[in-house]
């Protein structure tokens, strides 16, 4: 130990200066964080508020179908998650294979716990129980799959979509029950990025090939949006979205601002997408495409089986860097488009009587902080583990 210190932190003169200077601005740092959060703290306005910083307005009795579809999609990740194979004597032990759930998982296990404390209700522990039963019964399904030959005869696309008739039932079930426009908090943040996460792939991926098409007018197409979007801020585009587009189309028929801010964030992330899996094509050895082209392969062929795939995995990186980015930016929508999202909610709860003008504006921001940060490193987290499972940047 006293080798590793001098070797790593005390190996010169300055060295040993900047060790110590910096040692202990992280330890005032710590010491100052760890106040705010057990001492200082005035927790209340988030214990009041907490519904209206995870769900906003939404119905009060239709709360159980959130609830339902968390639970439903945790069933389903539980479930259809499946490992590669391992032999009995590759198998991790028990209390390796719980650190390495614990470090996948803690930090969203301990956000559940911290939400639990601030609800304070049996209908938060409810709910705890109702998550932990999904994943442990996903789990049992995933391993009868994994064990039982009549399972495994099921083809996995019928599989997949049996899995998936659960969660996609409840969430299509809260859509038909509540007006999106009505939703707020934290919940419409995490909607429209999934969503917008989702749309803005296949479409990036379709720009980045239309800017190396041989075909002219598909590649002035394709680069003329990507450099004219890629031009332009995010916050104006929003802005126009929720200012201009009633000057083209009649307010009447005109859709909401939660529908413009998905449509905003999925052209905008688009673009920016479509440069990353580009760097990615180009990253790729023109002898493939020639080996491809000697093997009488079509160009359709040799990009959707041979140079499309290595790309994509190539710039896996870059890409969850692109949706990190995406989560954190959908609070410009509350300032651009008026959205009730978690960032405006946290302002607004200070303006309550209880709370006005009483400096409580630190905490509501840490709380919405520690969110956007759980969430955002869960995302890199996983980014990582899916870059060693596919061996990026290994030879």
């Amino acid at each position: 130990m006293r080798l590793w210190i001098r070797r790593n932190l005390f190996r010169t003169w300055w060295d040993g200066v900047l060790t110590v200077v910096f040692g202990a601005l992280a330890a005032w740092v710590i010491w100052s964080l760890a106040e705010f959060v057990f001492v200082t703290g005035r927790w209340s306005i988030i214990e009041v508020n907490l519904k209206l910083l995870l769900v906003g307005q939404f119905p009060e009795e239709s709360l159980w179908l959130i609830d339902g579809s968390v639970i439903a999609i945790a069933f389903w990740l539980a479930a259809a998650l499946r490992g590669k194979p391992q032999a009995a004597e590759d198998r991790q032990p028990w209390g390796a294979r719980l650190g390495d759930t614990l470090q996948r998982f803690g930090l969203l296990v301990a956000l559940g716990v911290l939400l639990i404390v601030l609800a304070g209700t049996q209908a938060s522990l409810g709910i705890a129980a109702g998550l932990v039963g999904a994943i442990v019964v996903g789990r049992a399904v995933n391993a009868a799959r994994n064990r039982w030959a009549p399972i495994q005869r099921i083809p996995a696309i019928i599989w997949h979509l049996a899995l998936l008739i659960a969660p996609v039932a409840l969430i299509s079930l809260t859509l038909m029950q509540s007006d999106v426009q009505l939703w707020g908090g934290f919940l419409i943040n995490f909607y429209i990025a999934i969503i917008s996460i989702v749309l803005c792939f296949p479409l990036g991926v379709l720009l980045a090939l239309g800017r190396k098409s041989t075909l002219p007018i598909v590649r002035l197409i394709s680069t003329t949006y990507i450099e004219l979007i890629r031009g332009a801020p995010l916050f104006v585009l929003l802005l126009l979205a929720g200012v201009a587009l009633e000057f083209f189309i009649p307010s009447e028929v005109a859709p909401g601002s939660v529908f413009r801010a998905v449509t905003v964030f999925t052209l905008f992330t688009a673009a920016y997408l479509a440069e990353i899996v580009r760097g990615g094509l180009q990253s790729i050895p023109k002898g493939q495409i020639e080996a491809g082209k000697a093997l009488g392969l079509s160009t359709v062929k040799i990009t959707f089986l041979i140079t499309l795939p290595q790309a994509l995995r190539n710039v896996i990186p870059a890409q969850i860097g692109q949706f990190i980015s995406l989560f954190k930016d959908t609070t410009l929508a509350g300032a651009a488009l008026s959205i009730v999202e978690v960032l405006k909610v946290s302002e607004a709860i200070t303006k309550q009587d209880d709370f006005l003008g009483q400096g409580y504006i630190y905490e509501a921001l840490a709380f919405v902080s520690l969110l956007f940060w759980v969430g955002s490193y869960v995302m890199s987290r996983e980014s990582q583990r899916l870059e060693k499972r596919l061996g990026v940047g290994q030879r």
